[in-house]
């Protein structure tokens, strides 16, 4: 390892070869079940450069010796350069919209009335997602948190779930569609200058955690809703597939699918699983008796 040490200045220019990324393309692969293709070369060097840098690596085959040493602090600096964490509140707002009219009412009175439910936001990155469906889900009952109602928010990676966990977002990324849905999220008027907290009644409906969609999952339970957007495009189709498989066992009768606006399950039927709405899947009992 100590033949590959030395200081990288900022004007260096680091090559990346064809064997050095197909090294970490089957490392992203193996450990987090990411795709990497080709011509995402120059992207992926781009982005490592910066952790060569800030690591004093002279080459990318030892960034690559030091990710299959499972260095986890840098782990997840790794899967964060190789995936796109853009999200914002309410994003994809005919989902909310969906499940305002559709969904949470009916859940949020069986929670009422003493049954379990649960929401999965698989893939929360910093937390605008979870944070939105729990501001929706107050939205139809204030007293929710009192409920056996909980939503699970997890992340590969442990950067973002830090500041999910904090709901603490500089302006810029606290952008709502509408004034009304900003109100359910924040507190009074926003000041440009300051970031923004969001409003301490979310919390309690909210469990972050670390999950690696690839690997086990580590609970039995399932959901009535789980949303898994803009994720399964970071896989290769048989990992896709298998990813659509285990959700629909993820999911209660009837419990609902909803995926990101550039992703499809094409053969929903084959898993069980029908179109509800726009890249929004119900689990067809008929289909999996």
């Amino acid at each position: 390892m100590s033949t590959h040490m030395a200081t990288v200045g900022s004007g260096d220019q680091l090559d990346l070869s064809l064997a050095e990324f197909e090294r970490i393309a089957a490392v992203a692969k193996s450990g987090w079940g990411l795709n990497l293709d080709s011509a995402k070369l120059p992207l992926i060097k781009s982005r490592l450069s910066k952790r060569l840098r800030a690591l004093s690596l002279c080459s990318f085959s030892a960034y690559c010796d030091l990710i299959e040493a499972n260095d986890e602090a840098e782990a997840s600096h790794f899967v964060m350069a190789l995936t796109t964490n853009v999200t914002n509140f309410y994003r994809e707002i005919h989902h909310f919209d969906f499940l305002e009219k559709q969904i949470i009412p009916d859940l949020v009175e069986r929670a009422k009335a003493g049954n379990r439910v649960r929401f999965w936001s698989a893939g929360c990155s910093s937390g605008q997602e979870p944070y939105s469906l729990a501001a929706s889900i107050l939205k139809a009952d204030v007293n929710a948190a009192k409920y056996d109602l909980k939503i699970l928010a997890s992340d590969i990676d442990l950067g973002v779930l830090e500041k999910a966990k904090k709901g603490i977002y500089a302006h810029e990324d606290c952008s709502c569609p509408s004034k009304e849905h900003e109100a359910r999220l924040f507190s009074g008027i926003s000041d440009q200058s300051e970031k923004r907290s969001v409003l301490e009644k979310l919390r309690p409906l909210i469990a972050f955690r670390q999950l690696n969609l690839v690997d086990k999952w580590p609970f039995s339970g399932k959901f009535d809703v789980i949303m898994c957007r803009n994720v399964a495009i970071y896989f290769d189709k048989p990992t896709q597939v298998r990813l659509w498989s285990r959700f629909r066992d993820s999911l209660v009768p009837q419990g609902h699918l909803f995926i990101g606006h550039s992703e499809r399950i094409a053969d929903p039927d084959a898993f069980g699983l029908e179109v509800a709405g726009t890249t929004t899947y119900r689990l067809n009992n008929s289909k999996t008796a």
